[in-house]
């Protein structure tokens, strides 16, 4: 696999701060000509974000960024893209690096880079498994941490991890001697689409017919297409470094995470892990579904997925739940509610997705809520769902009804 033409960015990020470090230098080892470029978030509390470009060999570059309106993460913001525009202009540079602070997320990060005309070839999530689960169970804001990205920062810990770890399609996986079976499922079940990368998995052997260190190698080949093909008796880059190169659409990422068409886990349970995916085709009772959310929401380590409330028949509800807290937000309305001449403004993803389960009364409204965790009680689980649906009294009643139910959720959403 050969290096992509131009700069080609990778962007590495995650929390746990060691297994990040050693995936930069597992990617810096083996490119060569690769350069990591990192923004230190922790000086903030000093007004500069203190900006490093290094390679295998050490530091090349240092300097500082300002804060841009008391914000080390809008600094970041402002300074990425003219740093990499300078790594491409220079030359020399083969692959950039670019290596998140601990809080950082990739979606935002990537659609920077994006929208500044470069390319970002991938994203990749560094993770330790015997991590996941202590990560996903901490409610504690970022800032008590030190690891606020704005004085106006808000995240905490486990909702900040769970969106780095279900943005990325590629996760490296450090080589944890505390990891068990199931912290390894827990992971797999978090995000079941990701391609997982062993930290420390070595370099692929070289063919036998390549001449070896000592010897001549064939110059890679020039393709039709203009993009260059590497020879097959040259050696192969390591699945980290490919899983880097291997290409990565943004606009794909981000339609993967809107509640409407996300990629949400399927059912499983292995190892003591297990997932549930409840739908159903009734609204929620708003008061009884209220009364209800902190059980709901500490049933699980992690839940999400969009849900539709009886007094609100046309708001796509957004369900995001990590660390004994709960966000729930509108996300615009569901499809079915939109007059026909305004499905050209959805995007094609969104309109495909809701052919896929579309229902002939209610189009796509529906309850469609996913729960992964360690000893999850899928059985009493589902009585508390199925209890805060409508009854067969509320739901015959009709829509006229539902709207003059107590509208439970109107001081939660203005929050």
């Amino acid at each position: 696999m050969a290096v992509p033409p131009g700069l080609p960015v990778v962007i590495v990020g995650g929390l746990h701060a060691d297994a990040r470090r050693a995936a930069v230098a597992r990617l810096l080892a083996d490119v060569p000509g690769s350069v990591v470029l990192h923004h230190d978030l922790a000086t903030a509390a000093a007004g500069t974000v203190v900006r490093t470009i290094r390679d295998a060999s050490g530091i090349l570059d240092a300097g500082e960024a300002p804060l841009v309106n008391d914000c080390a993460c809008c600094a970041l913001r402002e300074d990425l893209v003219p740093e990499l525009e300078r790594l491409r202009d220079t030359g020399g540079t083969r692959l950039a690096v670019v290596e998140l602070w601990d809080s950082v997320e990739p979606k935002a990060m990537a659609e920077v880079v994006t929208a500044g005309g470069l390319t970002v070839t991938g994203v990749i999530t560094a993770v330790d498994p015997a991590l996941v689960l202590p990560y996903l169970g901490n409610g504690d804001d970022l800032a008590d941490g030190g690891l606020a990205a704005a004085a106006t920062d808000q995240r905490t810990v486990a909702d900040t991890f769970a969106r780095q770890l279900e943005y990325a399609p590629v996760l490296a996986v450090a080589d944890s001697p505390e990891a068990d079976d199931e912290d390894r499922e827990l992971l797999a079940q978090l995000h079941p689409t990701a391609r997982q990368v062993r930290i420390g998995q070595d370099l692929p052997a070289e063919p036998a017919e390549t001449a070896g260190p000592a010897g001549p190698t064939a110059p890679a080949q020039p393709s039709g297409d203009g993009l260059t093909v590497p020879n097959p008796r040259r050696r192969a880059l390591s699945p980290l470094a490919q899983a880097a190169l291997a290409g990565f659409d943004v606009e794909a990422a981000a339609a993967a995470q809107h509640p409407a068409c996300a990629l949400l886990p399927a059912e499983a349970d292995a190892h003591g892990v297990a997932t549930l995916v409840w739908s159903m085709r009734r609204p929620f009772h708003p008061e009884r579904l209220y009364a209800a959310l902190e059980d709901l929401t500490c049933a699980a380590a992690r839940s999400r997925g969009r849900f539709w409330l009886a007094d609100k028949p046309d708001t796509l509800f957004h369900w995001d739940a990590a660390g004994g807290a709960l966000c729930v937000e509108s996300t615009g309305p569901w499809l079915a509610s939109l007059p026909d001449a305004a499905w050209d403004m959805v995007p094609p993803v969104r309109r495909a997705a809701a052919a896929l389960d579309w229902h002939p009364e209610h189009g796509d409204r529906c309850q469609h809520l996913v729960f992964t965790s360690p000893g999850l009680d899928r059985d009493g689980l589902e009585r508390l769902l199925e209890s805060c649906l409508l009854t067969d009294a509320e739901y015959a009643a009709g829509p006229d009804a539902w709207q003059r139910l107590p509208h439970a959720f109107d001081t939660l959403l203005e929050v």
